[in-house]
């Protein structure tokens, strides 16, 4: 046996013997105070479910007092808040003039091309065994067991497939000398 109990509920009904509201009254405008709005706060994209409180009293005062500094002011503030903040170098912005899009493309290559000759010499190379005289084969491996911890089977095929890399993180001085020696027994060796 189910009891049901009955509640009534008017949420949400109308009852046809009351007469219609007005417009008037279903259309009051509410005057928002924009200072309790985020500062990005946009109706168009305005999203209720992320919550995000509006800026503070304290907010708007620091935004009326830094939008009244003079340039000198601004650039004391700028260098105080970059020691406090750690950091060393000011943050670069890039700012366009209307009408120079041209010109960008042009400027822009330019640093680039610096910065290729800028490039720092290579203090570490590889040594490549390109080629070998087939009668000097054992003379090579020989070598190249001396320059490496290689054992003879490893050598012995590090040779048989030629070109391969035999030594790695050489200085150009040391590389010179390995490469002196491997001429000298029939070896064609580049330094990379």
């Amino acid at each position: 046996m189910v009891t049901l109990n009955c509640v009534s509920v008017n949420v949400g009904i109308r009852h046809f013997t009351q007469p219609a509201r007005k417009e008037e009254e279903a259309e009051e405008e509410v005057e928002i105070d924009q200072t309790r709005l985020p500062a990005d706060y946009d109706p168009a994209t305005f999203d209720p479910t992320q919550h995000r409180s509006p800026p503070t009293g304290r907010v708007f005062r620091l935004v009326d007092e830094i939008a009244g500094l003079t340039l000198v002011e601004v650039a004391e503030l700028s260098s105080i808040l970059m020691k406090k903040l750690g950091m060393k170098d000011p943050p670069v912005v890039g700012v366009m003039k209307p009408g120079a899009a041209g010109l960008a493309g042009a400027t822009m290559k330019a640093p680039t091309a610096a910065k290729e000759e800028k490039k720092p010499e290579k203090t570490v190379f590889e040594l490549k065994l390109e080629s070998y005289e087939a009668a000097s084969k054992i003379k090579i491996i020989k070598e190249i067991r001396s320059f490496t911890d290689l054992g003879l089977k490893e050598a012995k095929d590090l040779v048989e497939k030629a070109p391969a890399v035999f030594k790695k993180g050489v200085s150009k001085e040391e590389g010179e000398q390995i490469i002196d020696k491997m001429k000298a027994v029939g070896a064609k060796v580049v330094m990379e």
